[in-house]
């Protein structure tokens, strides 16, 4: 799949400090207050857990001693930590830590790219309000969706993929035929956004059919990628009432 390196802004009216704070957050709380990741206590404490926003209380379980399938090792799985803030809250926290460098890595990376034409749309304090809410609702998706599935509800999920996901959805309504920058193999080519968020959208759904978004298939909670995709798509053109339209560009200019 192309991976996005860029696209085009030669006609950004307005300097993105929200989207500039929103990267500066995410990467200062991995790096300070979860310790790079190692800090599993506050991720465990802050990340959103289907169970707890369910019923509306802190969960907390004991630690596990389990056995890696591949190594036939012993290590220690820690359990739910105790929530000092109102757990509903966590909907929003969760979308600041991140479970390593990669996660945050490749979230920042496409909140760079394409974070920046949503606020220049919408303007600073819209933006932030359109991509908290993107998120809030990527949860509460995420956590109906494994009640219904009947899955794990105790698994927490942490991450700012469902609000970058509704920045994708917003993104591909105002914005189809800007050109994105992308890298494909050894070739750094230029195609229009719809192809891009399109395919990224198709490979969200498809990997999502096993479980539908309630598990989460190597770490990713596919089902809150695909909410805060579809949030973002409805939500942004609410979001544009009285903002002046954009200036359009076509991909190949």
């Amino acid at each position: 799949m192309p991976i996005p390196i860029g696209d085009d802004n030669r006609d950004r009216r307005l300097t993105p400090y929200i989207n500039y704070l929103l990267i500066a957050l995410n990467i200062f709380v991995f790096v300070w207050w979860q310790a790079w990741g190692s800090n599993v206590s506050v991720s465990l404490a802050y990340a959103t857990v289907p169970g707890e926003i369910l019923t509306g209380t802190d969960i907390v379980t004991q630690s596990q001693i389990l056995t890696d399938a591949y190594t036939g090792r012993y290590f220690e799985m820690p359990g739910l930590q105790p929530t000092p803030i109102p757990v509903f809250l966590t909907l929003i926290t969760s979308q600041f830590l991140h479970g390593g460098f990669a996660h945050l890595f490749g979230n920042m990376v496409f909140l760079w790219i394409f974070g920046d034409n949503i606020e220049d749309s919408m303007g600073h304090f819209r933006y932030l309000i359109f991509y908290l809410l993107c998120g809030i609702i990527a949860g509460l998706i995420h956590v109906f969706s494994t009640l219904v599935l009947g899955q794990d509800l105790l698994i927490p999920s942490l991450g700012a993929s469902g609000a970058i996901s509704g920045v994708l959805g917003g993104y591909i309504v105002l914005h189809p035929y800007r050109g994105i920058h992308v890298w494909f193999y050894l070739f750094i080519i230029t195609i229009p956004a719809f192809l891009v968020v399109g395919l990224w959208f198709v490979f969200q759904v498809l990997s999502g059919l096993g479980t539908l978004g309630g598990e989460e298939i190597g770490g990713v909670a596919y089902g809150a990628h695909i909410g805060g995709f579809i949030a973002g798509l409805l939500l942004v053109k609410p979001f544009m009432k009285h903002i002046p339209p954009p200036r359009r560009r076509s991909y190949w200019r």
